[in-house]
């Protein structure tokens, strides 16, 4: 029966093994698709991508004709304020490498609360500056806060990889566009999202063969009317005893004693040498 198991396992295993980022397109952009998430806004100015469970999401949203010396704080707050967000809290910007088509990139970490959640996250303001304005473009990475340990991992470089495959993305023409597939930028994000997935994966999977292991031993302790012991006197680490008895003793001559009696102790008028087994923990 366990054969049979561990082929069905197995199986199970081929069939949910680590799936890789996917490349999609828009009209205007082309992006990073996590395996199980979705595409929510789809337009010219804007472009979020919703995990499965709403969790997490990424957001690039830009705009045309800004003043020269717009604030890139300010510019990210007030994208993120749209999204009808409460106490919204933005770190310091750090100076980071645009994506491409951009000139300039600034960083920083952010918090809010959202429907009673708490949610954090990393947004980044992209700046393309001409001799009279500038598009400025935001992309961010956002979770659910007791899930941001993990999705920081990877959600941050995943969401920058996008691409304006349209001239007319964000109300200006001529953007410059990037073939994400062949790009060092996107092979690091997939390389990251993949060494996420395979060490997630492999945990499920762990703890989806202890939990049917732990259930065979219970079958086959009820099938056979059998407890296992701890049993520290015997080079095998454990025993199934009867479970006809409550309390079992042993002895370091392999001897075993079984009785109902709570309070029995062989050790009284004897070697003194036989110890308690103990239910082994499944």
């Amino acid at each position: 029966m366990r054969s049979n198991e561990n082929h069905s396992n197995q199986n199970h295993e081929n069939r949910t093994s680590p799936a890789q980022l996917q490349i999609s397109q828009t009209q205007f952009f082309s992006y990073a698709l996590p395996p199980g998430w979705r595409v929510g806004e789809d337009g010219q100015f804007a472009l979020t991508l919703l995990a499965p469970d709403n969790q997490a999401l990424t957001i690039l949203v830009g705009n045309s004709g800004l003043m020269p010396n717009t604030n890139p704080a300010q510019f990210v707050y007030q994208k993120l304020s749209a999204m009808q967000v409460q106490n919204l809290q933005l770190g310091q910007m750090q100076q980071i490498n645009p994506i491409n088509g951009f000139k300039q990139a600034y960083a920083m970490e952010l918090h809010y609360q959202s429907n009673g959640n708490s949610y954090r996250g990393v947004a980044t303001a992209q700046i393309i500056p001409y001799y009279d304005g500038c598009v400025m473009a935001m992309t961010a990475a956002i979770s659910e806060s007791s899930q941001w340990a993990e999705y920081s991992q990877w959600l941050p470089q995943v969401s920058q990889q996008v691409s304006a495959t349209n001239g007319a993305a964000f109300g200006m023409r001529g953007l410059m566009q990037q073939n994400l597939r062949n790009s060092m930028a996107y092979a690091d994000a997939a390389k990251q999202y993949r060494d996420w997935s395979q060490k997630n994966w492999q945990q499920v999977t762990d703890d989806k063969n202890a939990v049917t292991d732990r259930q065979n031993t219970e079958f086959r302790e009820n099938l056979g009317a059998v407890q296992t012991y701890d049993n520290p006197n015997s080079s095998t680490p454990t025993v199934e005893l009867s479970t006809k008895y409550q309390y079992y003793w042993s002895n370091k001559q392999g001897q075993i004693l079984g009785t109902n009696d709570a309070s029995a102790n062989p050790n009284h008028g004897d070697t003194g040498d036989w110890s308690p087994l103990q239910k082994t923990k499944h």
